[in-house]
């Protein structure tokens, strides 16, 4: 049974900042001084909606203070934008970088807020010739616009694929590089990464990334860590989180406690033989 609360504040993430950085982070603030790991990620390693996402599990497990530096929907240019939180994150003893899509980052065919990277700005000048059809004006959020324009031209849409997979790839490879610490990557979802070449697959979250182009980055990192929820984690739905009747639809799309709880397991056990 899921914990619904009537108000938006219902449950308190105790917002806060690290050094010069401008972007806001779940607390409570861990200290820096002493030695901790550092968590990138999206939605999930924010844990909205969740009293203690995996990041706190993993915490109270290895007994080592993990500083939560998840942003709800961010790609990987929210950390690449932000020199302050790369530098929080190259004096850990280690740095975890959830797996997030391809579709929340600038690329040659579009531009995304540089803080909230599933906001689309605008359609560069080739896009716009590509899918001449297209009013784009119409969109503000990158998944809606990649959903039409796979709907609109599979193969037309297969073009702009392939730029956010090398773009994808590429951006993974600079953020890693400024990490003079053990990296480990984590890949949380429903399912285990996807074999290459699926067209138009803007259905499975990480958007649109696939085994090969994990398989890239492998070489570069101390660990990675696929953490695809059970049958039974995933029939507990929304069980244990908190949240507005007006929250609920976006709480069925989130992993749950007892999915946090499977990639908090696995997390420290790779971690474990690192710090």
């Amino acid at each position: 049974m899921a914990y619904t609360y009537p108000g938006e504040g219902s449950l308190d993430y105790f917002p806060c900042r690290y050094g010069r950085s401008k972007l806001m982070f779940r607390g409570p603030r861990r200290d820096l001084t002493q030695p901790y790991v550092a968590v990138f990620g999206g939605t999930e390693t924010y844990g909205k909606f969740l009293p203690q996402p995996y990041p706190a599990l993993v915490e109270a497990a290895l007994g080592l203070p993990m500083v939560n530096l998840g942003c709800v929907n961010a790609g990987t240019d929210v950390y690449l934008n932000d020199p302050a939180v790369i530098e929080i994150a190259a004096k850990a003893r280690a740095a975890v970088i959830q797996i997030t899509g391809a579709a929340n980052l600038t690329n040659r065919f579009y531009a995304v807020h540089p803080r909230r990277n599933d906001r689309f700005l605008r359609a560069a000048p080739l896009l716009q010739t590509i899918f001449r059809e297209v009013d784009f004006t119409e969109f503000h959020f990158t998944r809606h616009m990649l959903r039409t324009l796979s709907a609109v031209s599979p193969e037309k849409f297969e073009v702009l694929a392939e730029e956010l997979r090398a773009a994808w790839v590429a951006r993974m490879k600079l953020l890693i590089s400024r990490l003079p610490t053990r990296v480990v990557l984590l890949w949380v979802a429903d399912h285990a990464p996807v074999a290459p070449g699926r067209q138009g697959d803007v259905a499975h979250d990480p958007l649109l990334v696939d085994a090969d182009m994990i398989a890239t980055l492998r070489p570069l990192v101390s660990g990675y860590v696929e953490a695809v929820a059970s049958p039974a984690a995933r029939a507990c739905g929304t069980e244990g989180m908190r949240f507005s009747a007006l929250d609920e639809p976006a709480a069925q799309g989130l992993p749950g406690p007892a999915v946090h709880a499977e990639v908090a397991t696995a997390l420290a056990r790779a971690l474990s033989d690192l710090v």
